[in-house]
């Protein structure tokens, strides 16, 4: 996958001097560019769960700034599905059953909330209570998504369904029927990154990174600040001010969709609308094909892929529309695209805002 995405940007191995991974042990970046022989200059292997790989491009973007690496690489690969029926267990079966201290396996599993799942619906549950979201409301994100999914050959799920199919699936977590949850798939992306100056010389046009910022404000889900309100209303703004762009200016948002709460918060949090108005904002299409905002064009968590970090395919899906390669899923302008990644239980959020050579 790595060699695929160096070709595509017309480079190879030898021009890598950054590594970002959030993979294998704590000491990833080291297996991999021993696996890979090279030997960089830069590495990170920061993992804040789904969202590390916006992280990594926040990070990569200011080490090539500081001329501290030239060419930087993250990938990203895991095999949850598949690994079930090798008695492997599901995703995440490191992430929740940790070394050494958990205040989670402490002070929430014991009284039986279910990781991940029992956070998000708490989230749910407390935005529906103060602001009056339905279910329907909820539904309505994984069908407009199901509708992108449709036009991906590689989608998992590509067959339409209703809010009322959404509704009748099972209930996992109140008030989260199976539906409103992502998948478990395998799957694997990567990216590469270099400084502007190469990258104006490369075969394909390139996307700039605008604007990064990265905010986290709790590990447990019974610490976070206010339920109904993630971090991504720090990153947002300030990724947004940084690439000097409103979001009126983004004409594309991949966002993590882990739970179709996770996406409604964003929106909010983001400031595509007002808090509370979520619900609303999503209802009549406006984030399906040919929506006003066109959300998640590759199928997204809830039925593309998701095989436990799905941050990396929010990078790769909003470079590939600014570049034009999405075929029936393309859509017609190219103003702004936001990659915005969810770590944690809603623990970390960190957003980047890119753009094409118009966009500058």
């Amino acid at each position: 996958m790595l060699k695929e995405a160096l070709a595509d940007a017309g480079l190879g191995l030898g021009d890598v001097d950054g590594v970002c991974y959030a993979g294998g042990t704590g000491m990833g970046t080291l297996q991999l560019a021993e696996f890979l022989g090279i030997r960089p200059r830069f590495t990170d292997s920061t993992s804040t769960g789904g969202s590390s790989f916006e992280v990594f491009v926040e990070h990569a973007a200011s080490a090539i700034a500081a001329g501290v690496a030239e060419v930087v690489v993250s990938v990203y690969a895991a095999t949850p599905r598949s690994g079930r029926t090798r008695g492997e267990g599901g995703p995440g079966r490191g992430r929740w059953n940790m070394g050494g201290p958990n205040p989670m396996a402490e002070w929430e599993m014991p009284y039986g909330l279910p990781q991940p799942m029992g956070a998000y619906a708490l989230a749910a549950s407390r935005h529906m209570a103060v602001y009056g979201t339905t279910p329907e409301q909820l539904a309505q994100i994984a069908v407009s998504t199901r509708q992108w999914a449709a036009l991906n050959p590689r989608a998992r799920f590509q067959d339409p369904i209703t809010i009322d199919d959404v509704l009748d699936s099972p209930m996992q977590s109140s008030p989260l029927h199976l539906l409103d949850c992502c998948l478990v798939t395998d799957g694997a992306g990567a990216f590469v990154m270099t400084s502007a100056e190469r990258a104006r010389d490369l075969p394909k046009p390139p996307v700039y990174v605008l604007g990064a910022a990265t905010c986290h404000d709790h590990q447990m889900i019974s610490q976070m600040p206010d339920l109904a309100t993630t971090a991504g209303a720090v990153s947002g703004p300030r990724a947004f001010e940084t690439a000097g762009v409103k979001p009126g200016d983004v004409s594309l948002l991949m966002g993590y969709d882990s739970f179709t709460i996770t996406q409604l918060l964003h929106f909010e949090d983001l400031g595509f609308c007002a808090k509370g108005e979520g619900g609303a904002f999503v209802e009549n299409g406006r984030i399906g094909p040919g929506g006003s905002l066109p959300t998640n064009t590759n199928g997204g968590g809830l039925s593309y892929t998701h095989p436990g970090m799905y941050g990396m395919f929010l990078v790769v899906g909003a470079v590939r529309q600014l570049r034009g390669e999405w075929g029936a899923r393309q859509i017609p302008t190219h103003d702004a695209a936001v990659a915005h990644g969810s770590g944690g239980v809603l623990s970390c959020m960190s957003t980047v805002v890119m753009g094409t050579e118009e966009t500058l």
